[in-house]
């Protein structure tokens, strides 16, 4: 079992380990979402991996892109899909991964969900414990077929 569980691990690490991974800035995280205002979201539709008619809408921030750096500092503008991941730090290491698009935000409280199979998997985190913030594509399957407002 111990042996099964470490190949899971390993395999997962390898997964995540090979999207590449962008950073933001907690103040430029901040900034960000309060200039896009959750008052002024939008309805997306998302298809999902099974496609004919595997659909879901929700609202979501009115952001085509974020913004971030590489690992070199380097500015880079990631175009927002339902597959991009966010991951937060604590200050005491400890991780919790939502789906970009599926999170609220106001100045002191994240909440997200984790999962876009049980919506009900939600967490929610203080802004002002997070040391850092990473983005990636997750590379999932799922894609944006409508989006008004």
């Amino acid at each position: 079992m111990r042996k099964i569980s470490l190949s899971v691990i390993s395999l997962l690490i390898l997964f995540l380990g090979s999207c590449k991974t962008y950073t933001i800035p907690v103040d430029s995280f901040r900034e960000q979402f309060a200039r896009a205002g959750y008052s002024k979201s939008r309805i997306v539709t998302v298809e999902g991996p099974r496609g004919n008619g595997d659909t879901v809408s929700y609202h979501t921030y009115p952001m085509d892109s974020i913004k971030c750096v590489d690992k070199d500092g380097s500015p880079y503008e990631f175009k927002v899909s339902p597959s991009i991941e966010i991951r937060f730090t604590y200050d005491d290491n400890r991780r919790v991964v939502f789906y970009f698009d599926l999170m609220t935000v106001n100045d002191y409280i994240i909440e997200g969900i984790r999962s876009r199979f049980i919506p009900s998997i939600r967490k929610t985190i203080q802004v002002n414990t997070i040391k850092k913030i990473e983005v990636q594509d997750g590379m999932k399957r799922f894609r944006y077929i409508a989006i008004k407002g």
